[in-house]
C-alpha cells in the first residue's frame, strides 16, 4: 500500500521511510471557519521523502500525541502543507493545534503514507465533504499538470467554513461545484454517479458521505470507486477470540486474548512495530501477513486488500473466526 515514486511525485526521489522529520511551522494561515494551515519547513538539508497526491503525515501535536494530516502542498517548494479543522469534540490533537502550534514552532513529523492513490492516467470525479477536501486540493494539482480531465464536487455546511473554496471555484469556474447546506439543495451523489463512467471517484469527508458515494457507485466497474477514511470503523471494538501468531522477526510465538489487541502483545513480546492512530486509520502499524486468514477491523485498505490478507493493522485487526493462528513478518 505504500505510494511509489512517479512522475506526479513531489520532492527528491529518496524512498519513503517512516523515520521522524524535525521540521518548523514556516507559515500558518485561517483558509476558513476553524479551519488552519501549517506550512512545515524542514530543520536541515536532508531531502524529505517523495511523496504523490493523497499522502497523509503523523504530526506530533504535543507531547506523546501525533494525529495524522492529509499533505495539501500544491507546489515543490521543499515545504509540506496541512490544514487542520478544529474538532472540539474530537480527542483534543486538533484543538492543540489550533490553540497551541505557532509560526517558529518544531514539531515532529512521520511518514509520509499514501492509502488514496491518485491515477492521473483517467479521468477524476472528486467528490469532497468538509475538511475532506484536504487530500484532493494535492490531487487537483496534480490533475492540471498532467491534464486530466477532472471536476469537483464539494459539500459544506456553509461556505465560510469550506476550506479552500472560493480559491478553487475562482481558478476553476466550469470544473467545481459548490453546494453549501445554507445556500443550496444537498449535494445529490445518486445522481451525480447514475450513469458508470470512464472515471475514478476520489472521495474524502463524513463516513455518511463517503458510504453514500460507495453504494451510489456500486454499480460501476470494480476499483473505480477510492476512498480516505480518518475515522475509525464501526465494528472496531467487536468482540474476539484469543488466537496465535508467530512473529518470524522476532522469533516467537504470542498468544493474544480476546481482550487485547495484537499490537500490544507483540509489543509486550519485544517485537519493533511503527504505530500511531491505533484505531486502524493511518496505516503506520501495516504489517505483512505469511500465513492465515485476518478479521480486518481498519479503514485504511480496500475491500480488495483486505480480501487478499496480504497486510493487515494490528493495532485493530485480529485473526478471523475459525482461524487460530497466523503467522506475520514482525
Amino acid at each position: 500500500m505504500s505510494a511509489g515514486i512517479s512522475n506526479g511525485a513531489y520532492g527528491t526521489a529518496v524512498p519513503q521511510t517512516e523515520a521522524r522529520h524535525r521540521m518548523r511551522i514556516a507559515a500558518r494561515r485561517q483558509v476558513a471557519a476553524d479551519v488552519v494551515t501549517l506550512d512545515l519547513a524542514p530543520l536541515d538539508s536532508a531531502p524529505l521523502p517523495a511523496w504523490e497526491p493523497g499522502a497523509h503525515v503523523d504530526l506530533g501535536v504535543a507531547p506523546g500525541v501525533e494525529r495524522q494530516y492529509s499533505l495539501v502542498t500544491t507546489t515543490d517548494d521543499g515545504h509540506w502543507r496541512v490544514a487542520v479543522l478544529r474538532e472540539a469534540t474530537g480527542r483534543g490533537g486538533s484543538v492543540a493545534v489550533h490553540d497551541l502550534l505557532r509560526v517558529g514552532d518544531d514539531v515532529t513529523v512521520g511518514g509520509p503514507r499514501n492509502h488514496f492513490g491518485f491515477d492521473p492516467g483517467r479521468p477524476a470525479v472528486f467528490v469532497a465533504g468538509g475538511i475532506g477536501i484536504t487530500p484532493i486540493v494535492a490531487m487537483i494539482a496534480a490533475a492540471e499538470r498532467a491534464g486530466t480531465p477532472w471536476e469537483l464536487h464539494y459539500a459544506g455546511r456553509s461556505r465560510d467554513r469550506m476550506a479552500f473554496a472560493d480559491e478553487l471555484l475562482a481558478a476553476h469556474p466550469d470544473r467545481v461545484t459548490l453546494a453549501a447546506a445554507d445556500e443550496a439543495p444537498r449535494l445529490d451523489v445518486v445522481g451525480l454517479l447514475a450513469e458508470p463512467r470512464d472515471a475514478v471517484v476520489y472521495c474524502c469527508g463524513p463516513r455518511g458521505l463517503m458510504d453514500a458515494v460507495e453504494t451510489a457507485a456500486a454499480h460501476w466497474p470494480a476499483g473505480s470507486v477510492r476512498v480516505e477514511r480518518f475515522e475509525p470503523a464501526a465494528d472496531v471494538d467487536a468482540p474476539g477470540e484469543a488466537f496465535e501468531v508467530e512473529l518470524t522477526i522476532t522469533g516467537t510465538t504470542v498468544t493474544v486474548p480476546a481482550d487485547r489487541t495484537l499490537l500490544e502483545v507483540a509489543e509486550d513480546a519485544g517485537a519493533f512495530v511503527l504505530s500511531s492512530c491505533r484505531e486502524g486509520t493511518c496505516g503506520t502499524c501495516e504489517t505483512p501477513v505469511l500465513e492465515g486468514s485476518v478479521d480486518h477491523r481498519d479503514t485504511v485498505l480496500s475491500p480488495a486488500e483486505q480480501a487478499d490478507d496480504r497486510t493487515m493493522m494490528v493495532c485493530v485487526s485480529r485473526a478471523a473466526a475459525g482461524c487460530p493462528r497466523l503467522v506475520l513478518e514482525l
